[in-house]
């Protein structure tokens, strides 16, 4: 190869582009190259096939760039070779195609038609079967006769809107669908199959003239709480027998939320006076609003609290002490263990409307609040790590909607555990409502209430049917309540005072 003259970039030229020639099997390119053959001569015996291309390309601040290109030809064995890979590739793909659509499109029952078909005319052949002949026919007729039914495209639009995508649970929502044929072609009957959940509502679509359009409202029904997708709808047609189908899908999901169901209850701020600053506690302070009584000056008391008038009465320095005040925050501690807390699913629905209709009365009364549980941690092992999860309490529809995705589980962190993350994050607290089933003891409803000793805890203890009672112990107030109703009459009756 002929080394590149740098002659032209030490005086500022622009280098000469280089040159191309018609060698076999490559491009040839700059000075003493040389023809393929010769090339190859040169090399030491470089096959035939192979040809080497150097380009140089030089600027005017004295640098080069030397590019090598090596283009090779391949013989007639590896193109044949090559070719033969690309059809099996394509063949294969094509056959997986093929599977994959015969699988969408037969049935059950066209499969045994098929299978028919195939042992009549082998039971035929081999035995000289009449009746082997008669059935392979009859089945390849109704195969058929089936075709014709999917050879005509259909150019269907589905819409379906609901008419809510908020329930209470146990109750109904209504859906509208609509499904239009947007083609030229007439468009034959067909079935929309609409996902909600686990379930599945069929809705039948007739004939449709081009342009026209079939509406039809479909009734939700949201007997559990919980989020339901809804979707993606799917247009299944096929022939009358139900031996061949196709099916169009889209794929837009709807997402439903089912509350729990809540009930009215009192004020949670009943039994507590509240002032300026918020909730006052039994802890005596020696600065704040509320003015609880005068004692006589310690060393270390500040001199802003004297009290004057106590002072000239009795000669000695009195001062003022106050009880701690707290902001009127309040927490919501849910257990949702659904296998050491509780005796049943219903129970455990039950203690989540109860935390839900508490939740929605301090939003009322403008508390400050905490909702917080305990997050399904499927990757940890039990009692290895505590994952908190709290709610959303800007407005009653979003914590009702966390209500909503609230689940039960067996790999959920323990309630005592969960009440102690949450006393570390939330100090403060004016007042805590722990929820849970009635399949913890007294002694582990007290564990789960000690983190709380500063507030004034209150376990909501749920047990179906049970007589609604009302007992404490220490600070700790303990609530059953057998049904939702109870809750208020329990806190009427002074459950917090």
């Amino acid at each position: 190869m002929a080394r590149p003259d740098r002659s032209s970039a030490s005086r500022g030229r622009p280098s000469p582009e280089p040159r191309r020639g018609r060698g076999r099997g490559g491009v040839r390119a700059g000075a003493g190259s040389g023809t393929g053959s010769d090339a190859a001569g040169q090399s030491g015996g470089l096959a035939p096939n192979v040809e080497r291309t150097y380009s140089v390309t030089s600027t005017a601040t004295r640098s080069s760039t030397v590019t090598r290109v090596t283009s090779t030809r391949l013989g007639a064995v590896d193109r044949g070779r090559r070719s033969a890979r690309r059809a099996v590739r394509a063949v294969a793909g094509r056959t997986r195609l093929t599977v994959r659509w015969l699988g969408e499109t037969v049935t059950p029952a066209g499969w045994l038609l098929g299978v028919t078909v195939v042992l009549g005319a082998a039971a035929g052949l081999a035995f000289g079967w009449t009746l082997g002949w008669i059935a392979a026919a009859a089945a390849a007729v109704l195969l058929l006769l089936c075709v014709p039914f999917l050879l005509a495209g259909h150019e269907y639009r589905a819409r379906l809107v609901l008419a809510r995508d908020r329930v209470v649970a146990g109750t109904a929502v209504d859906a509208d669908l609509r499904v239009a044929n947007v083609g030229r072609r007439l468009a034959l009957p067909g079935v929309v199959d609409v996902p909600i959940g686990q379930g599945l509502v069929e809705a039948q679509v007739p004939l449709l003239m081009p342009g026209a359009h079939h509406d039809d409202r479909l009734t939700i029904s949201a007997r559990r709480r919980g989020v339901i997708d809804v979707g993606p709808l799917s247009v299944t047609r096929g022939d009358p027998i139900g031996i061949l189908r196709r099916t169009v899908q889209w794929p837009e999901v709807q997402t439903l939320h089912v509350h729990p169901v809540t009930a009215t209850i009192p004020s949670t701020s009943a039994g507590i006076i509240r002032d300026l600053e918020g909730m006052p506690t039994t802890d005596i302070v020696s600065a704040d609003l509320n003015f609880h009584a005068i004692r006589e000056y310690l060393p270390g008391d500040s001199r802003r609290n004297v009290h004057w008038k106590s002072t000239a009465k009795t000669g000695r320095l009195m001062v003022k002490q106050y009880e701690e005040t707290r902001n009127a925050r309040m927490a919501i501690v849910i257990g949702v263990d659904a296998h050491r807390e509780y005796a049943g699913e219903d129970e455990f629905e039950l203690a989540i409307s109860v935390a839900a209709s508490l939740g929605l009365q301090a939003l009322r009364d403008g508390r400050d609040l905490v909702v917080a549980t305990s997050a399904d941690d499927h990757g940890a092992a039990r009692g290895s790590s505590v994952a908190l999860r709290q709610l959303s309490t800007r407005s009653p529809q979003t914590l009702l909607d966390g209500f909503a995705e609230v689940e039960g589980g067996e790999s959920a962190s323990a309630l005592e555990d969960v009440a102690r993350l949450t006393a570390q994050r939330h100090d403060l607290l004016s007042i805590v409502f722990i929820v849970t089933g009635s399949q913890l003891s007294v002694d582990e409803l007290r564990a789960v209430a000690h983190p709380f000793d500063d507030s004034q805890p209150v376990v909501v203890r749920c047990e179906e049917n049970a007589q609604p009672a009302l007992r404490r112990a220490g600070r700790m107030r303990v609530i059953t309540v057998g049904a939702l109703g109870d809750l208020g009459q329990l806190i009427a009756r002074g459950a917090l005072a």
